[in-house]
């Protein structure tokens, strides 16, 4: 029973699906128009999900889930390109800074995981929702998202935290560097949208 909840959170708040989440979450809050969150869905979700597919397909990768540190590369290196080029359409596209910042800040995150993938394997799915929480702590603090939504994403990211550990997929240290980072982009991400 622990193993099958651990799957499920890991599944349903894998990396590439948070932004997504988040993206749904704030045009909700916003009340505006859908065409930004289906460009932030195709950037962070259906092309690095197609990167993934073609590379197991060539062999690249063994499975979708990437338990070897050394096949993470790849996927995390397309994924950042995609998640950056989804920053500049979205700049191209006129769409409000925090959108822009906010992806480009994922960006950077998931570059930052490819980076240390090459030496260790960081948590994915920490930074993920490290970088969650940080965000809807950000905008907590500009008013635009109540307290309840981050107090939501703190406890999800201790779930997706304690997940990952229950599926042996990282160690103590793994998840804790992960949160910390998507944690920390987040939240210096949003220092220079208030500055800027």
């Amino acid at each position: 029973m622990k193993k099958r909840l651990a799957t499920l959170l890991s599944a349903v708040f894998h990396p590439l699906l948070v932004p997504s989440y988040l993206a749904g979450l704030v045009e909700l809050q916003q009340a505006s128009g859908g065409s930004r969150f289906w460009a932030v869905v195709v950037f962070t979700f259906v092309l690095p999900t197609g990167a993934a597919l073609l590379l197991l397909r060539l062999g690249r990768i063994d499975s979708l889930e990437m338990p070897r540190r050394q096949q993470r590369a790849w996927p995390l290196g397309l994924a950042a390109l995609s998640f950056g080029a989804g920053a500049g359409w979205l700049h191209w596209q006129h769409a409000a800074p925090a959108l822009v910042v906010g992806l480009a800040g994922m960006a950077l995150a998931v570059l930052l995981t490819f980076l240390i993938t090459l030496r260790w394997k960081i948590s994915a799915h920490g930074v993920g929702m490290g970088g969650a929480a940080g965000l809807l702590l950000a905008l907590h603090q500009q008013h635009r998202i109540s307290l309840e939504w981050v107090l939501v994403s703190a406890g999800l990211a201790a779930a997706v935290g304690w997940a990952r550990l229950v599926l042996r997929a990282h160690t103590p240290a793994q998840v804790w560097a992960g949160l910390a980072l998507g944690l920390s982009v987040a939240l210096g991400c949003s220092a220079v949208l208030a500055l800027g």
